[in-house]
């Protein structure tokens, strides 16, 4: 199980519509916070459209003032319909936002917890260096992701937070990049040499199928054979089998591959033996 972190800079590489794409194929239970301290839920303006009234992180505040927070967490979280995934929305205002700089430290915590016992958690904290950032929700992940497009302006942007990224990372717990649009113009390579950090994946530009994701629209018509056979679940197939859907199925195994692996080296690591007489 695992704890990871999405966040970016400039230039809306969409974090909050990436997060909803890998946890809805996700292939275990898995609980998406959107953390993002800017104070309007993407989720529930987005992805649900305004059709939701559900409880969030605000509520959330409630919890811990009662020493209830991890027993509220999963109560909370609004089911993901047709995946194996929750989610717990974020606030709908600034002055909400305000209101949670003190819960990020205990719901890292709880977060990290329930990652190691029950479900992975994946956390939408939005864009680096905003004022009330969740940054407990970073330091405390096993994997850190900075969405970056591949265009210069956003590899500028994105450069002195790779730097950031890279020195704050510790023996398990690790930063990568994960590319929107390689190739438009620089390659993966490219960009992670430019920014000095590995590349975990990358996730095909295609701003009408993420729409789906980002503001709730249905599955694109299928096209060609598909489209001529018809059938109720064509344009889900169609969908399935496009060139996002299977990047994002690529960057969804390829993340939980490399959390494995740090879970595994964790596993290998060992104390070093108390020196006889020194009491350390």
């Amino acid at each position: 199980m695992a704890m990871i972190t999405l966040v970016s800079v400039s230039g809306a590489p969409g974090v909050s519509s990436t997060a909803l794409a890998l946890a809805s194929s996700w292939a275990r239970p898995v609980l998406v916070v959107e953390a993002d301290p800017s104070g309007s839920s993407a989720m529930l303006a987005g992805f649900w459209r305004g059709s939701r009234d559900h409880t969030g992180v605000v509520d959330l505040v409630k919890a811990h003032r009662a020493g209830l927070l991890a027993e509220a967490l999963l109560r909370m979280a609004m089911p993901l319909e047709g995946t194996q995934a929750s989610v717990i929305v974020g606030a709908r205002s600034h002055e909400q936002a305000a209101g949670l700089v003190r819960l990020w430290e205990p719901l890292a915590g709880v977060l990290r917890d329930l990652s190691v016992r029950d479900q992975d958690v994946i956390v939408d904290a939005g864009r680096l260096g905003m004022e009330r950032a969740p940054v407990p929700l970073r330091e405390h992940a096993d994997l850190t992701l900075l969405l970056v497009r591949t265009d210069l302006p956003a590899i500028a942007a994105a450069r002195s937070w790779a730097v950031t990224l890279k020195e704050e990372s510790l023996p398990g717990r690790e930063s990568r990049l994960l590319l929107v649009g390689p190739g438009r113009p620089y390659t993966a390579a490219e960009v992670g040499r430019a920014l000095g950090l590995g590349v975990v994946g990358s996730i095909s530009w295609d701003p009408v199928r993420a729409s789906v994701f980002s503001h709730g629209e249905p599955l694109p018509p299928p096209r060609g054979l598909r489209r001529l056979l018809g059938g109720s679940d064509a344009a889900a197939a169609a969908f399935a089998g496009s060139s996002y859907q299977r990047s994002i199925n690529a960057a969804r195994e390829a993340i939980r591959d490399l959390v494995a692996r740090f879970e595994e080296e964790r596993g290998q690591w060992i104390a070093p033996p108390r020196s006889e007489g020194t009491g350390l």
